[in-house]
């Protein structure tokens, strides 16, 4: 029987412990977490879970082999440095750290002590952006144009992290694993309507080689929840709608190219379009959360490189910091 904890019962907590509970040969020994009521909550409907307001008792216990960190990013650098010295596998939500450093760190510790160190970006384990994968890898949308995502909603407001922070990390980490390329530099540019000084909507632009461009709206403020994901090729397009109950996935067989005018008449470029048909792939309508929480048990018991590894987490927080340090500069271009 394999024994995990989780640390953090807030909103994510919850979906943590009955994702772990439904995987077989695995049993969630401990929830830890400061306040009282959130841990009668998970005693109702997890009657046989240890709850602890102390989450050294954990530590301290040599039965429970991983855990799952679902609290503030500003405390994951120390509960999963803890945790890692303490000889325990980790899954640490998103974002992974505060830092570039502190992912580091954490990485290096965890090549010491031979533990897995996982990030919890959990579109990854979706079916959706699995299939995308399948279909960019297989080389159908021809020449990659751009990336555009949009994750709007109204609320929630954070008290310690801006909306960038927030909300584009699911993004980041999903075009980190859809390119599988490195980003040459990044803008950001906000607004911040609180008086707590931290930007509540933001526009943030990445730029790759050969002309590729990614672009991320994120917003608290917007009357209706969007969350969609557009990629453009020479030769298709998708658009993923996570909010669509079915048919998240639609390919475009529409294309773009350009030809280049005689010699005569360098200047002048024929664009030439396709609008062939749409169609729907089927996907796998597993819980993301629940392959995620699978995987992370597989990759303990079988000593396999995670999905989405610590390497993928401090990619993103590169990502993050360079993208706070652009806001900070009137949306200044940071080299990546």
């Amino acid at each position: 029987m394999f024994r995990i904890a989780v640390i953090g019962c807030g909103y994510w907590g919850p979906k943590l412990v009955r994702n772990f509970g439904e995987q077989d040969d695995v049993k969630v020994e401990y929830v830890s977490d400061l306040h009282k009521e959130r841990l009668n909550f998970i005693k109702k409907r997890h009657p046989v879970v240890k709850t602890t307001r102390n989450y050294k008792d954990i530590l301290r216990d040599n039965k429970v082999d991983a855990l799952a960190i679902a609290t503030p990013v500003s405390t994951h650098f120390q509960l999963a440095q803890e945790a890692l010295k303490h000889k325990k596998h980790v899954l640490l939500e998103k974002p992974m750290t505060c830092t570039q450093d502190q992912a580091q760190r954490l990485i290096d510790l965890a090549k010491k002590h031979k533990r897995v160190l996982m990030v919890g970006h959990t579109f990854l384990y979706t079916g959706a952006v699995r299939k995308i994968k399948e279909i960019m890898d297989s080389g159908q949308l021809g020449k990659l144009y751009y990336f555009d995502s949009v994750r709007i909603n109204l609320g929630m407001f954070q008290h310690d992290t801006n909306v960038i922070w927030d909300l584009a990390a699911h993004d980041f980490s999903i075009m980190d694993y859809l390119l599988g390329v490195k980003p040459v530099n990044i803008s950001a540019s906000g607004a911040c309507h609180a008086r707590n000084e931290i930007e509540n909507i933001a526009y943030v632009t990445v730029n790759f080689t050969n002309n590729v461009i990614a672009h991320f709206y994120v917003n608290w403020l917007a009357p209706v929840k969007i969350r969609q994901i557009l990629i453009g090729g020479s030769d298709k397009m998708i658009l993923f709608d996570d909010m669509l109950p079915s048919e998240k996935v639609k390919v475009y067989d529409k294309g773009v190219w350009f030809k280049e005018g005689s010699k005569k008449d360098d200047y002048k470029i024929q664009v030439q379009y396709r609008k062939g048909d749409m169609y729907v792939p089927q996907i796998d309508i597993t819980e993301g959360l629940y392959v995620e929480c699978k995987h992370f048990i597989d990759c303990i018991k079988n000593d396999k490189k995670p999905l989405s590894d610590a390497a993928q987490g401090l990619r993103v927080v590169r990502l993050l910091e360079a993208a706070e340090k652009s806001i900070k500069n009137n949306a200044k271009y940071v080299k990546l």
